[in-house]
């Protein structure tokens, strides 16, 4: 058994990229869930830069950064490749992983957004549907003849948008409103259906009323804290 120990929160978009990908590698590892808002000194000591969650610990040693784990297991443990071997599909396949993180900024605004305030909920959903259109228009990974970024099976672009997705479709449930439309992104419709019915990723989705009762907590804390000062 590898000594792999990940320091994460079970409802973190980022968090959910390594369990996927522990998963999908067939590894077993110690799940050290942590307190937003009372980290471990363990996680502060193995991210002391940005002391933020995902911290894979692997035989003692800490690896941070989401995308950076992912693609370090890869490297360490082969079945399953999630990274293209072709030098150019790599490249496109990381040019969209780096894509995928202005994605979850353009989101994050919907855990705050005012619904009843139409000007800036129709800001925030204008912004995080021209990301969307691009992926969906400009994304030559993603094809009529692909169920996966990755072909016939996940690779590291699925990871990355997949959890990015899932936080989006959070949103959606949270604030009663739909931004992934049908009728705008079909593709991205079909491949997120795909993606979330394969049994591993199934498995290990976060429950969606829990995500959204924490979400809900996240934006009230938020908000205490701001009306205090």
């Amino acid at each position: 058994m590898e000594d792999l120990k990940l320091h994460g929160f079970w409802y973190s978009p980022f968090t959910m990229r390594v369990v996927w990908t522990l998963k999908l590698k067939g590894l077993a590892y110690e799940n050290i869930e942590e307190d937003r808002y009372n980290k471990s000194p363990q996680l502060l000591e193995y991210n002391p830069v940005h002391k933020k969650t995902p911290v894979l610990v692997h035989g003692g040693k800490p690896i941070c950064e989401s995308m950076i784990i992912v693609q370090y297991i890869d490297e360490l443990w082969p079945q399953n490749p999630l990274v293209p071997h072709d030098p150019y599909d790599r490249a496109q396949a990381r040019f969209w992983v780096a894509y995928s993180e202005q994605l979850f900024s353009a989101v994050v605004p919907l855990i705050y957004v005012d619904i009843a305030d139409d000007e800036e909920k129709e800001k925030v959903i204008e912004k995080v549907q021209k990301l969307l259109k691009d992926i969906e228009d400009q994304c030559v990974l993603l094809d009529d003849e692909k169920k996966f970024f990755g072909g016939d099976n996940i690779n590291i672009v699925d990871i990355a948008f997949g959890s990015m997705i899932k936080f989006l479709v959070t949103m959606e449930d949270l604030n009663k409103l739909k931004v992934l439309e049908v009728e705008k992104f079909p593709r991205l419709h079909s491949w997120f259906d795909n993606f979330k019915n394969v049994s591993i990723i199934k498995e290990n989705l976060p429950n969606r009323e829990k995500m959204c009762a924490i979400m809900k907590y996240i934006r009230e804390r938020k908000r205490e804290l701001q009306s205090s000062n």
